[in-house]
């Protein structure tokens, strides 16, 4: 296999992959990702032990155990821009071998699972409740950065979805990827399921108008009424189409489950986010303890 050029793939000095500042043997089977940095320390209260702490830029880490079972939660930032960059060091981290800067002969695959903030885009699913998401659909464009190819359903989804939210080339190119069914299957109870939109901001990319006009002012009303057979969206927020399809690409189980804190149709915005979220966190903790790993 060809080596991998130090420009390529970066190594600090102490042999961690450059943004995470992690070693291979510093992160676990299973990863938790969170956009905030302060979320890490109220994921990682609840191990049962912590014996990795690491900080660079706004990545930070902790690895432990909750009983027998090793995890990591890693904080991502905000927006597709730096999933890229956490779900490629963290495939680097399992499956490249940092002595010959060579891709290993056996490729490993861990579980990857985002907790976050969303808003619900339908009024079915108000603030505070729960979203799994069985596919991310993508209008950032990052996957149209690497070779990936959609299979005739998802291809007559896309198409139906640009036709009915009329989402042109101008803005972006949508692809789609699903979610990990090994993990899907265990967040069913409590959970809304659905696809999460991912948009590649936070004001115009998602319908907000403040100051600025934006092209599609329907966007909001058009993704609440699209339909394709049994498929509906559910949310949108700025980093699950990006897991779900790098995550595809290189072989891990992808899963994204989100706290509403927002429902873009009734207007609302929660009262206590922040309590919502650590109910988020505490049911993934029951689940990850009883089935995952």
């Amino acid at each position: 296999m060809s080596r991998i050029a130090e420009s390529e793939l970066i190594i600090n000095e102490r042999g961690a992959v450059y943004h995470l500042d992690l070693r291979p043997e510093e992160i676990a089977g299973t990863v938790i990702t969170v956009g905030d940095p302060d979320r890490v320390k109220e994921v990682s209260k609840y191990f049962d032990r912590i014996e990795i702490k690491r900080q660079h830029r706004e990545f930070i880490s902790h690895t432990g155990s909750i009983g027998k079972k090793r995890i990591t939660v890693l904080s991502s930032g905000i927006g597709p821009d730096n999933i890229d960059i956490v779900i490629n060091e963290l495939d680097a981290l399992v499956n490249i071998d940092f002595a010959t800067r060579e891709i290993k002969k056996e490729l490993k695959a861990i579980n990857i699972i985002r907790i976050g903030t969303s808003g619900s885009l339908q009024a079915d699913i108000p603030v505070d409740s729960f979203v799994a998401s069985t596919h991310g659909l993508g209008v950032d464009n990052l996957l149209n950065f690497y070779r990936h190819e959609q299979n005739e359903q998802e291809k007559e989804l896309l198409h139906s979805f640009v036709t009915h939210t009329q989402i042109h080339t101008q803005i972006g190119n949508p692809y789609i990827s699903g979610g990990a069914g090994s993990l899907l299957k265990h967040f069913v109870h409590d959970f809304h399921q659905g696809i999460t939109v991912t948009c590649p901001g936070f004001y115009g990319p998602q319908g907000r108008i403040l100051r600025l006009g934006i092209r599609n002012p329907e966007l909001v009303n058009r993704l609440t009424d699209f339909r394709f057979g049994r498929h509906r969206i559910t949310n949108f927020e700025m980093e699950t189409s990006a897991i779900y399809g790098l995550g595809k690409l290189l072989g891990h189980h992808c899963l994204a489950i989100n706290a509403i804190v927002a429902n873009r149709v009734k207007k609302e915005f929660s009262k206590d986010g922040k309590a919502a979220v650590e109910n988020l966190i505490n049911k993934f903790i029951q689940i990850f303890a009883d089935n995952i790993g």
